[in-house]
């Protein structure tokens, strides 16, 4: 056993700091290409020259949020699919075109919000010709989290809303669950309100006889979103 690994105590807690090590040297590299007053159109600059996890390099372009910066409301999804990737806009593929349908029926304007994702490159495996989405590990996520918080103090939101597991424990704790909680306001102090609901991509993946419900179920928590915006706006 060589030096290094007495230190630790044995192989596994090496391996556990190793890690560690990597995760904060990744935030650094992230957070040292932000600038201390950042607008959005320069932290979407920077972010394109961001390697600080292993994600840039089988991902076609880094896929940074959309929005205004007094966007009321703000989106935060997992990572960007195919379609992003290629054309470096969010919530563009199948799942984003789902997800501007629920907008709609439920009443709110995109363009009137933020969207993004906790991880801003896309992250798959090959599958014959096709590109899958495989989900972003925690290294990958601890790693892109810098951009998030950046994006945050920028657009300081009054609602957050997160779509789905990932983005949810990312900031609402790991032990958070959607299915347990999804359309509840919950306490953090990120924004005055946060709430979780599915992802509209796991919609497109229900079963073909419940997908219909499922898409309902999404727009009614939506609907407490705008509900509150409309509340706000009588205020």
């Amino acid at each position: 056993m060589d030096i290094e690994s007495k230190s630790c105590g044995n192989v596994q807690s090496c391996q556990i700091k190793q890690n560690l090590v990597s995760h904060r040297k990744s935030q650094e590299s992230a957070r040292e290409l932000i600038a201390t007053k950042a607008t959005l159109s320069s932290l979407q600059e920077a972010s394109s020259d961001c390697k600080a996890c292993d994600l840039w390099e089988n991902a076609t372009q880094t896929v940074f949020g959309e929005g205004g910066r007094r966007a009321r409301v703000f989106f935060v999804g997992e990572q960007p699919g195919n379609e992003e990737d290629i054309k470096g806009r969010p919530f563009i593929g199948p799942a984003g075109r789902l997800f501007d349908q629920a907008l709609e029926a439920a009443g709110i304007d995109r363009t009137e919000t933020y969207v993004t994702n906790v991880v801003k490159h896309f992250r798959w495996e090959p599958r014959g010709k096709r590109r899958i989405h495989k989900k972003p590990n925690s290294a990958q996520i601890e790693a892109c989290r810098p951009w998030l918080e950046a994006e945050l103090a920028v657009v300081k939101p009054r609602i957050i809303v997160c779509l789905g597991a990932t983005a949810s424990q990312s900031l609402l704790g790991k032990d958070f669950r959607v299915t347990e909680r999804r359309g509840e306001f919950i306490d953090s102090p990120l924004a005055p309100k946060v709430i979780a609901t599915l992802h509209p991509s796991s919609i497109l993946r229900a079963p073909e006889q419940s997908r219909r419900s499922e898409f309902e179920r999404f727009v009614e928590d939506l609907k407490r979103v705008s509900r509150v915006l409309a509340d706000e706006g009588e205020d």
